[in-house]
C-alpha cells in the first residue's frame, strides 16, 4: 500500500522535502521537534570592572558566541560543532558559485536523516536523490555509523524511528508505503531492510530502503510456507539474499531456500538434518549461519556457498537458561544468555566461539545494576541482537534499551519512545541511499 492508499506490489515513494523539520518527518507531512535539556551556557562575566565600561582582553574571560546546529542534542555539540562567530557572514555570489563535484563532497559527509531535511533549500538540492553522482559520492565515504530501527504497527498503521548512536537522536521515518500484510521485521543489512507476512493464506517477503522508501515484493517461494528468514548484503556485487530455513512451527521436512537478487528467484537446497533446535534465532557471519540445537547438542552451519548444513558440537555453558546467537565483524560469533536458575540469583554472560576448539570462551559479564535494571523479574523474556561487535538488549517491560560495545567494554542505556510500545520489534539498521532493491 503506497502513501495514498493504493495498493501495490512493488513503488518508489521519496518523501516531501517540506515535511522534513529538526530531523524528525512522517508521512503526513507533520513536524517533530526535538526537544533536548538546557544545560547552561558560558560563563559569566560579572566584574565590577567589566561593568564600568571597561573591556576584559583575557583570553579565558572572551565572550564565545556559540550556535547549535538544528537536529543536534548537547551531547552532540561538544563533538561534531565548534564555535562560531556573530559577525561572520557568508556571501551568497560565493557560495552560489560552488562546483557540483564540491558540493557533492561536502553534502556527502552529512549525515543522511540531516541531507533529507537540507532538500527543502532549493530545487537543486531537492534533486540529491535522483543524481547519480551524488549517490557514488555518499556511497564511497565512510559509514555516518550504526542506527537502530524501531518498527510497530499502531491501529494497523506502520509506524517507524530511526535511533541515530553517533548523533544520539531519533527519527521518525513514515512508513505507510508498506503493505498491510508488512508484519514481522526479519532484518536489516547494507541499507535494506526485510518484513515478512500472511498475505490471506500467502506467505510474502519484501525488502524496501527507508530512505527513498522503494520497496519490492519477492517472488514466492517453492514451498510457500511461514518461515524463518535472514537477509544479508554483498556490497561488492550490489545484490542481496534471502536464506528460508525451518519452518516457524517446526515442520523439519521442508528444504532450504535461497533468494538471490542478481536471478531474482528462489532456489532449493538441502533439508536441515533432523534436530532439536534451540532457539528460533539465527546469526550469519563470514558466509555462513548459525542455529542453536539441543540435540545434538551444538550448532547447526549452513554454508552459503556450498547450499550444505553440518552439525558443530560446541557444547553451551554450564547453568545456561537462555542463549542468543549475534554475529560480529569478519568470524566472531558471540553467544549471549543468562546464568543461573529462575528461583536464584541470574547473571547476563558474553561468550565468543573458538573455531578452533569448537568451544565458547567467555569475554564479558553485564554488571549487576545494569542487568538488575533490565530484568526486574527472574522469568523475564528479553531480545538481544547485534552488529559490528555491538550488541543491544531489549526487554519486553522496559521503556529503554542497553548497548554493549564489545571492543570498548563500555555499556550505555539507549532511552526514547519508540521503545516503548509493548509490540515493537528492533534491529540494527545501517541508511544508505545507494542501497537498491534489486
Amino acid at each position: 500500500m503506497d502513501c495514498t492508499g493504493n495498493s501495490s506490489e512493488s513503488g518508489s515513494v521519496v518523501g516531501n522535502a517540506s515535511s522534513v523539520e529538526n530531523g524528525v518527518f512522517d508521512g503526513d507531512g507533520r513536524c517533530f521537534k526535538q526537544i533536548s535539556p538546557q544545560r547552561g551556557g558560558g560563563s559569566r562575566n560579572t566584574s565590577p570592572v567589566s561593568r564600568s565600561g571597561s573591556r576584559n582582553t583575557s583570553p579565558s574571560r572572551q565572550k564565545v558566541v556559540k550556535t547549535k546546529p538544528r537536529g543536534l542534542d548537547e551531547e552532540t555539540l561538544a563533538t561534531f560543532c565548534k564555535a562560531v562567530h556573530a559577525d561572520v557572514q557568508m556571501e551568497d555570489n560565493i557560495w552560489a558559485m560552488l562546483p557540483e563535484d564540491l558540493l557533492h563532497e561536502i553534502l556527502a559527509r552529512v549525515p543522511p536523516f540531516h541531507i533529507l531535511r537540507l532538500r527543502s533549500v532549493c530545487k537543486r538540492w531537492n534533486s540529491l536523490l535522483q543524481d547519480i553522482s551524488f549517490l557514488k559520492f555518499h556511497s564511497s565515504v565512510p559509514s555516518h555509523g550504526p542506527c537502530l530501527l524501531s518498527f510497530w504497527k499502531n491501529s494497523q498503521t506502520p509506524q517507524c524511528s530511526v535511533f541515530s548512536l553517533p548523533l544520539k537522536t531519533w527519527y521518525r521515518i513514515p512508513f505507510a508505503f508498506l503493505p498491510q500484510w508488512a508484519f514481522w521485521l526479519v532484518g536489516s543489512s547494507g541499507g535494506l531492510v526485510c518484513f515478512s507476512g500472511q498475505d490471506g493464506l500467502t506467505f510474502k517477503t519484501l525488502v524496501c530502503n527507508p530512505l527513498t522508501q522503494a520497496w519490492r515484493t519477492l517472488p514466492s517461494m517453492h514451498y510457500n510456507h511461514q518461515r524463518q528468514l535472514i537477509m544479508v548484503v554483498d556490497r561488492l556485487d550490489r545484490s542481496f539474499k534471502v536464506i528460508a530455513t525451518t519452518d516457524i512451527f517446526g515442520d523439519k521436512s521442508l528444504p532450504t531456500e535461497v533468494y538471490d537478487s542478481k536471478t531474482d528467484s528462489w532456489s532449493v537446497h538441502q533439508i536441515m538434518p533432523a534436530v532439536n533446535l534451540c532457539s528460533s534465532k539465527m546469526a550469519y557471519c563470514d558466509s555462513k549461519l548459525y542455529l542453536e540445537t539441543l540435540s545434538p547438542l551444538g550448532l547447526m552451519m549452513y554454508r552459503l556457498d556450498t547450499g550444505q548444513w553440518e552439525h558443530i558440537p560446541a557444547k553451551f555453558p554450564r547453568s545456561l537458561l537462555d542463549g542468543y546467537l549475534v554475529a560480529g565483524t569478519r568470524k566472531r560469533l558471540f553467544l549471549v544468555g543468562r546464568i543461573g536458575l529462575y528461583s536464584t540469583l541470574q547473571g547476563m554472560r558474553i561468550w565468543e566461539l573458538d573455531h578452533a576448539k569448537t568451544m565458547w570462551v567467555e569475554i564479558s559479564r553485564m554488571p549487576p545494576k545494569y542487568f538488575r535494571a533490565l530484568l526486574r523479574l527472574s522469568a523475564e523474556r528479553f531480545e538481544c541482537f547485534g552488529q559490528d561487535n555491538l550488541i543491544c538488549f531489549t526487554s519486553w517491560n522496559q521503556g529503554k534499551g542497553l548497548l554493549f560495545d564489545v571492543d570498548k567494554k563500555i555499556w550505555s542505556w539507549i532511552g526514547g519512545g519508540a521503545l516503548q510500545s509493548y509490540n515493537n520489534q528492533v534491529c540494527f539498521y545501517e541508511p544508505k541511499f545507494d542501497a537498491s532493491i534489486y
